[in-house]
């Protein structure tokens, strides 16, 4: 469906027409009529479907009508509460470019940087606002945000939301909220806890599916490496050198870690730099833009930090630390192959991550290629060997080490699954 036919503003349509965008994501082409109705959404949708611009196009037509040109000191009239503070700065950033020909005004506010700046646009009066939970309550706690005129709550990244323990930061922002306000909740997955928490907030939703999350984007090449804990800081070097990586999106299980792959990166003259939570938000955002504008080739992140880190043309992603929740995997790989683009996923799988792989496998569904020609392999010499998905795929991926085939024969009996 194109946007022309969704009978959006002209001033909207002109924005998206210089983004380039003209046709509306399945996201956008469901939840954009029953935002404009006026209805309650839950929206189920992962990373790089459009999401944002599911709420904030039709917020932005809605608001634009109310607003007009009025120069009326201006209330709140839609929220938009994220996790994260990329998160938040992104939506920002799309709400500003949407509402490009538009008269209305948004600020987005989190913690980790003073809030004077932000208090000062406050006073002036904003239609949106976008922000992350403790900045929120800590703002209206002394009496610089005001709810009381609010049309339009939307609860992004619930699960996410849930799983950082915001849960009863959002319910206190809700209590705030007026009763008869629209209600958009979106989510990357569906557990009971969500559902359970979007009937406490909404009434009479209308909900919303597309790409159920245990789906991965077909245009994604899936590898996996079964590596010696150990070896996976050597493993990542020896890809990055020889098969001339750039651009590369690394995931670390912990913050500790990712600091630890970096000083490891860069003894072997590797551009690298970490971003996680315990860096400060200006630290983070400059980490971010130097990756965006490949200033540095390998970024690696934890799953918190790099929930907003949305970049269209990412080539490469690798699983440093394989995720315990099977979900998170597909999270983490749909930051490549977006926007019709191809990408590479890479995952390493050390003997202890092995059920977490198994588990991610019964969920995506499909046959990832094992790579077994990397010199950094699960000991042979030892009980444990690779599984048997390993030594199947090593035919067609050029194993040609005698010994060890030799030696995986005769420990046929022991391998670990």
């Amino acid at each position: 469906m194109l946007f022309e036919d969704l009978a959006l503003s002209k001033s909207i349509q002109k924005a998206l027409f210089e983004l380039g965008y003209l046709e509306a994501t399945p996201i956008q082409e469901q939840a954009i009529p029953i935002v404009l109705a006026d209805q309650d959404l839950i929206g189920c949708a992962q990373t790089g479907t459009g999401k944002t611009g599911a709420f904030a196009i039709p917020i932005i037509h809605k608001l634009h009508r109310i607003v007009g040109s009025s120069k009326k000191t201006k209330q709140i009239l839609a929220l938009v509460v994220t996790p994260t503070r990329e998160l938040a700065v992104q939506i920002g950033q799309s709400f500003e470019a949407y509402g490009k020909y538009t008269n209305i005004t948004q600020l987005t506010i989190f913690g980790g940087v003073s809030q004077n700046p932000q208090v000062d646009t406050l006073k002036n009066g904003v239609d949106i606002l976008v922000a992350t939970p403790g900045r929120l309550l800590d703002l209206h706690k002394q009496g610089f945000i005001d709810l009381d005129h609010l049309h339009t709550l939307v609860l992004d990244e619930a699960d996410q939301m849930l799983d950082m323990g915001f849960v009863n930061d959002v319910k206190k922002i809700v209590k705030l909220t007026p009763k008869n306000r629209q209600t958009l909740f979106f989510s990357a997955t569906m557990p009971i806890a969500i559902r359970e928490l979007a009937e406490l907030f909404l009434q009479d939703p209308t909900s919303v599916s597309v790409s159920p999350v245990s789906s991965t984007a077909e245009n994604v090449e899936q590898r996996v490496y079964f590596v010696d804990k150990t070896e996976k800081r050597n493993l990542l070097y020896h890809l990055i050198k020889n098969e001339n990586l750039s651009d590369v999106l690394v995931f670390s299980r912990t913050k500790h870690g990712a600091d630890n792959v970096v000083k490891a990166l860069r003894k072997q003259n590797i551009a690298a730099e970490a971003i996680h939570g315990d860096k400060s938000q200006n630290a983070r955002q400059r980490v971010l833009d130097a990756f965006k504008n490949k200033e540095i080739g390998v970024l690696v992140a934890t799953d918190i930090a790099a929930r907003g880190i949305d970049i269209d043309q990412l080539p490469f992603v690798i699983n440093f630390d394989l995720p315990n929740i099977p979900e998170t995997y597909v999270h983490r790989i749909g930051r490549t192959g977006r926007a019709g683009n191809e990408g590479i996923a890479i995952s390493f799988c050390s003997k202890d991550e092995h059920l977490y792989w198994k588990d991610i496998q019964k969920l995506i569904k499909v046959d990832v290629k094992t790579v077994t020609d990397h010199p950094y392999p699960w000991h042979s010499g030892s009980q444990e060997t690779a599984p048997a998905s390993a030594q199947n795929n090593s035919n067609r991926s050029g194993e040609t080490n005698k010994s060890r085939k030799s030696s995986n024969s005769k420990q046929n009996k022991k391998r670990w699954y």
